[in-house]
């Protein structure tokens, strides 16, 4: 059974940094892409960044390249998402979740990630 759980999330200044991570159990990351979402109260789940299974290739919303990066540590079965510079339009609620398609992970098609986290809280104010 997939399973995901995110972690990290909090309250923080504008301009500040947090880590987020996603540790999974049940599949390898060869096998699985994983992604990051964000949902902002009264907005739709957007896509965050994802990493690929097969080359480790990563892809970024336009919002956040350059502030935020996504690395995997295959020994920890986690996914680390390291958000820098950050805004308050940042805040809202982060999940990771799966897809087999590089296709999906790469253009963040939403409906074809699944076994979804229960989140994790962003608050970027000041």
């Amino acid at each position: 059974q997939l399973q995901l759980v995110e972690s990290g999330g909090g309250l923080v200044q504008p301009g500040g940094s947090l880590r987020l991570s996603c540790a999974f159990s049940g599949f390898t990351l060869d096998s699985y892409s994983i992604g990051w979402f964000r949902q902002a109260p009264g907005k739709e789940r957007e896509g965050v960044s994802c990493i690929n299974s097969i080359d480790g290739s990563t892809e970024y919303v336009d919002s956040v390249k350059g502030r935020f990066t996504i690395s995997r540590d295959n020994a920890r079965n986690t996914v680390y998402l390291q958000m820098n510079s950050l805004k308050p339009e940042d805040t809202g609620v982060y999940y990771c979740a799966v897809t087999r398609g590089s296709y999906y992970c790469s253009n963040f098609v939403i409906w074809e990630f699944d076994s979804w986290g229960q989140g994790t809280q962003v608050t970027v104010s000041s």
